[in-house]
């Protein structure tokens, strides 16, 4: 009967030890995680700084590219102005610079 406790005792210490190795694991995977999530959080907040001054790039060569198409056609209205005979005041391509 004594030997039967000491075994149990003995077992249920061997599965104490493996659920502690189980845990320890676990603690060990779950700050890894942690770590990588960090890492995911700042990566998404560089891209999403990325992506704005892309944005931002993409509309001011939009915005220039608008403003010469605007210069232009106040240069061609000009010339056919000037080419009608017709005297005309053109301002500055409708407020643009």
């Amino acid at each position: 009967s004594s030997r039967q406790v000491l075994e149990q005792a003995r077992v249920a210490a061997e599965e104490l030890e493996d659920v502690k190795a189980v845990a320890k694991r676990l603690e060990e995977e779950n700050a890894e995680l942690r770590q990588q999530a960090r890492h995911m959080e700042k990566e998404q907040r560089s891209l999403c700084s990325r992506a704005e001054r892309l944005q931002e790039e993409r509309l001011l060569t939009e915005g220039q590219g608008l403003r010469e198409q605007i210069q232009a056609q106040a240069a061609r209205m000009a010339s056919l102005e000037v080419s009608s005979g017709t005297v005309a005041l053109v301002g500055g391509a409708g407020g643009c610079v």
